[in-house]
């Protein structure tokens, strides 16, 4: 090729400029930004009008007003909401659970910018609006939500607010957000004696399972007479192993000393009609002659030397040792008495907060933190987080911002 020629000069120079462009990519406009803003967030396209109106916020520096707009299709409600809560509402994470009150209890906080926290301590219940046709709701059957979600009820609008105490007929003082959702006490109430709805609410609530809280040095009087001094035979596999979870997790979980899931063994196995059932003051057990339910002591041959468990007296061992870095708020004394307190001691803790933000971060950016930039970020959402309410839509819209341009 004769590079003198001015076709030739041309085609030289637009090569570069291509090479340019493809080593530095440019910055998303504000229409791409709006897009992507409305695809991370509803997981549906925005119509043009939506589109047209969230690009010209984004192009008056008014970004997170234009995530707020996406947040105002039913596709966030019914697709993004539900597919970041459903797995918590089982212990094989399932993504395909059918709705029920643990579910639309958590998107209806999130669509009334209700304290987040609350989910682990709130007399509250989200169930379908008076005037759809729904049976109603009941303590033994999950019809109500199934049906809700097999007629497409856009969940934005078809959720209603009450209280737990008012629908269930729990003590109000008893109830605890999902924790006390039937839908959380048939996952985690069921059988076993209950430490499975501890696990499970630090794994869903504050992103540590066990393994991640591992501390041998707190001391074992709480453990409870179920564990074995010497599994195999070998002491030093409970001093070294066993100890570590349960030193802790055996006095937090106390606070459900009182709560069982109820179903018939031999013809419902699976509990699909079972209740969640609560000893109220003046109740007792026939099998422990206190309001403690039977499952709490059962197995107590295995070590009779063991802690019995009294009552639903709670104390976190954990704000001492290794895990108080969980973020232990100093507002609160670190003990109490059930269910609702102890899940206001988890929801109070810097871990809480940061485990939210993690997990719409992940859902909205389609990728875990990093790099110390991706890492800046989930501090300072985090920061927002817990200072202005504990608003998991605002969560949304910071990350949906921070990730628009990628």
């Amino acid at each position: 090729m004769n590079i003198k020629s001015p076709a030739a000069r041309l085609l030289l120079a637009a090569t570069a400029s291509i090479g340019a462009s493809l080593a530095q990519p440019a910055l998303a406009g504000p229409e791409e930004q709006a897009a992507q803003i409305h695809s991370r967030i509803t997981g549906v396209k925005p119509s043009v009008a939506t589109l047209t109106q969230m690009a010209e916020l984004i192009a008056a520096d008014k970004a997170s007003d234009a995530a707020y707009l996406a947040m105002q299709s039913d596709a966030f409600y019914n697709v993004t909401l539900k597919n970041l809560v459903t797995p918590w509402t089982s212990r094989d994470g399932d993504n395909f659970a059918p709705l029920n009150d643990y579910t639309a209890t958590v998107i209806g906080m999130v669509r009334d910018d209700e304290d987040f926290r609350e989910i682990l301590s709130g007399d509250i219940l989200y169930t379908g609006a008076s005037g759809l046709g729904l049976p109603a709701y009941s303590n033994s059957n999950n019809n109500h939500y199934i049906e809700l979600e097999n007629s497409g009820y856009p969940l934005q609008t078809a959720l209603e607010r009450k209280t737990q105490s008012s629908v269930t007929g729990l003590p109000s003082d008893a109830t605890a957000g999902v924790i006390t959702t039937r839908g959380g006490a048939k996952a985690f109430f069921y059988a076993g004696t209950n430490r499975a709805m501890f696990r499970f609410t630090l794994m869903n609530h504050l992103c540590r399972d066990l393994e991640q809280v591992h501390d041998t040095s707190r001391p074992p009087d709480r453990i409870r007479q179920d564990v074995s001094r010497s599994p195999g035979g070998d002491s030093r596999v409970f001093q070294n192993s066993c100890i570590g979870c349960h030193s802790g997790m055996d006095p937090l979980a106390q606070a459900f000393a009182y709560y069982d899931f109820v179903y018939d063994v031999d013809n419902d196995p699976t509990g699909e009609n079972g209740h969640l059932d609560y000893n109220s003051a003046g109740e007792t057990d026939p099998a422990t002659g206190t309001r403690v339910k039977a499952k709490h002591h059962i197995n107590s041959a295995t070590f009779p030397y063991g802690f019995v468990i009294p009552d639903d007296k709670w104390d976190n061992y954990w704000r001492e040792g290794p895990n108080m870095h969980l973020g232990w708020s100093s507002a609160l004394p670190g003990s109490g008495n059930g269910a609702k307190s102890m899940g206001q001691e988890l929801a109070n803790s810097e871990a809480f907060a940061q485990c939210q933000v993690t997990k719409v971060f992940e859902q909205v950016c389609l990728r875990a933190p990093e790099d110390q930039q991706d890492r800046n970020q989930i501090d300072s959402i985090t920061a927002s987080f817990t200072g202005n309410g504990y608003r998991l839509k605002q969560v949304y819209a910071d990350t949906a911002v921070y990730c628009a341009g990628e």
